[in-house]
């Protein structure tokens, strides 16, 4: 077997929610295999600071403000990253919100804010990224699901009703572009470290649930994140669409 297989090197991606957390882990990892990358976040200064990283490790970076809830600004800015970049190879959605209550009590505009980030977003960035992948015969879309896109927990109304949302959709548009070179798969994380769940890791009682629920014993590292979705990106996963690839330490094999 060649390591050919996961290098990206000439390819482009665009990673959402590029700035924090897993998205950052996702864009770095896909720089350290070779891919140049359109860091698309909200806060100009984490921005900078993520794509003067990814420069730094000898690959190209630019960063973009980009609204996933707005069809004509993601329009606008896939179109300038398209011409930046000339084209896009890989994309990355990421970009997600969520609020916890039970369900009597879940107001209907949070609903709609962690619904409307964490698939309608997907959809937007999806739509106006797959025309110019599908046009060149091949791409790779991979869209960060959770294990709550099949498990549920309390007080996770929105946000586990999202992720469900999101491994349908993948599966939808992997069945669509399936002949016309476009692969479209999903992975599913447990709980992470990273600072974005630093609330949870503070309280005892939480943190030891999360914990002993998962078989192996232990939270998710950022980088044991990076494996796959160097391989969803690469040319190692041409024959594989369609698909929510689960990295949560065994939580879903109970």
């Amino acid at each position: 077997m060649s390591l050919d297989l996961f290098d990206l090197s000439g390819k482009t991606a665009l990673v959402t929610g590029a700035t924090r957390g897993l998205g950052e882990v996702a864009a770095k990892a896909l720089a350290g295999a070779g891919a140049d990358i359109a860091v698309c976040g909200r806060n100009p200064e984490d921005l900078t600071r993520v794509s003067t990283d990814i420069e730094a490790m000898g690959r190209r970076a630019q960063g973009y403000q980009l609204d996933v809830l707005s069809k004509d600004k993601v329009a606008a800015g896939v179109e300038q990253i398209v011409a930046d970049f000339s084209g896009i190879d890989i994309l990355v959605n990421n970009a997600g919100v969520n609020f916890r209550t039970e369900v009597l009590e879940y107001p209907e505009e949070e609903w709609d804010r962690v619904i409307n980030t964490n698939l309608k977003g997907y959809f937007l960035v999806t739509q106006a990224v797959a025309p110019q992948m599908l046009a060149q015969g091949y791409g790779k879309v991979i869209n960060v699901s959770s294990i709550m896109g099949t498990v549920a927990l309390p007080q996770l109304l929105a946000y586990c009703s999202s992720k469900g949302g999101v491994d349908q959709m993948t599966k939808v548009m992997a069945l669509e572009w399936a002949q016309k070179g476009v692969r479209v798969n999903a992975i599913g994380p447990t709980y992470f470290e990273t600072e974005l769940v630093a609330q949870l890791r503070n309280d005892p009682e939480r943190f030891n649930f999360i914990t002993e629920r998962t078989p192996m014993g232990r939270w998710g590292q950022p980088e044991e994140l990076e494996g796959t979705v160097i391989f969803l990106a690469a040319p190692a996963s041409d024959f594989i669409t369609g698909q929510t690839i689960y990295i949560d330490g065994g939580w879903t094999a109970w």
